[in-house]
């Protein structure tokens, strides 16, 4: 039987038994991943991005309707600022819409220009945000949730790179709508502290990475549960769209391009960051090349295991952090003295 404690807004939102959301994960996230998160309980979500041709969106969205059935799964928007001409961002969502998705999460910008026709489709929108400030601008222009990722994340912290935990404070400060907390999330008793610290729920990211379903090379997997909180470093903050990924050759060949010239293009890093070879080591495991996004919750990555055991712990390790804080009745107290 599940804790009442976990009854939030996250599981009343998705229909889902526990407050964790498993983020997008780009490349990762399909349809098999969010079966396996519904299945152990946890909500997810398939990038869009993922899947360049709308065609091949619109099947991966059926598949994972198959996969779910009615079980609960939605779709991450990524709206970071194209390197190329042209955006097809409010296709992605028509696209969505007609295929009757009823969750999406946004990231990389403020979704306010796209917040009607969502709204019209009657989708929720969780927004994904790196700091409380962007936050509260989401929860100004009326999304429904927000996610608020700290610097500990892997993938894109911001440039502010406010911790977790400080991030938590300031959202029970300046928040009114639901909101969850990333960011170096990988233990039980991290969950017990954000709900604790008025948060819905957790989203995670890194911590799922070693998950069986994801459709990542062993070798790349084993290379995560082999690394610490320790082997990740932040990049790109030249061009002002910081990242923190897997300490491998690419990232520190990009680190010393930053630091000889500061004021560096994304032309002159584009060769070393391109998504098209970090794709590659999905798919080799060769993890010495490519911008591989990781957080600091590396160091709770132990070992390679199915999804729904992941969040078993995960939950188990909660129920303990919960008992430390439940009073222990007086006779029970009375017989262990």
């Amino acid at each position: 039987m599940t804790d009442p404690v976990f009854d939030t807004a996250v599981t009343r939102t998705y229909g889902s038994r526990l407050p964790i959301v498993a983020g997008g994960l780009m490349w990762l996230s399909d349809a098999a991943y969010v079966a396996a998160a519904a299945r152990a309980g946890i909500m997810g979500f398939i990038t869009a991005a993922s899947f360049r041709d709308p065609r091949d969106l619109r099947a991966e969205i059926s598949r994972a309707r198959d996969a779910c059935g009615d079980l609960p799964f939605g779709v991450n928007v990524s709206m970071l600022p194209k390197l190329v001409e042209g955006e097809t961002i409010a296709e992605t969502f028509r696209l969505i819409a007609g295929e009757g998705v009823r969750f999406v999460e946004t990231s990389g910008r403020n979704p306010e220009a796209f917040l009607p026709m969502l709204r019209d489709a009657g989708i929720h929108v969780l927004h994904k945000v790196p700091s409380v400030r962007f936050a509260v601008k989401a929860q100004a222009v009326g999304v429904d949730m927000v996610s608020i990722v700290g610097a500990e994340c892997g993938g894109h912290p911001g440039l502010d790179l406010v911790g977790t935990v400080v991030n938590q404070a300031l959202a029970e400060r300046r928040l009114t709508i639901p909101f969850l907390i990333g960011g170096g999330i990988g233990a039980g008793s991290q969950i017990v502290g954000a709900l604790a610290a008025g948060a819905s729920g957790v989203v995670i990211g890194t911590r799922f990475l070693v998950a069986r379903e994801l459709g990542a090379h062993a070798d790349y997997k084993a290379a995560l549960v082999a690394a610490t909180e320790r082997d990740t470093m932040l990049t790109m903050s030249s061009v002002r769209n910081t990242i923190r990924t897997l300490a491998n050759d690419t990232a520190r060949a990009v680190a010393g391009i930053e630091r000889e010239d500061p004021d560096v293009g994304i032309e002159m890093l584009m060769p070393h960051v391109a998504g098209a070879i970090g794709r590659q080591a999905y798919a080799t495991g060769d993890v010495s090349r490519g911008m591989l996004s990781a957080g600091q919750s590396l160091g709770l990555t132990d070992r390679v295991e199915p999804l729904a055991d992941i969040v078993a712990r995960l939950e188990a390790e909660a129920t303990v952090a919960l008992a430390r804080l439940r009073p222990v009745p007086a006779n029970r107290r009375e017989a262990a003295e």
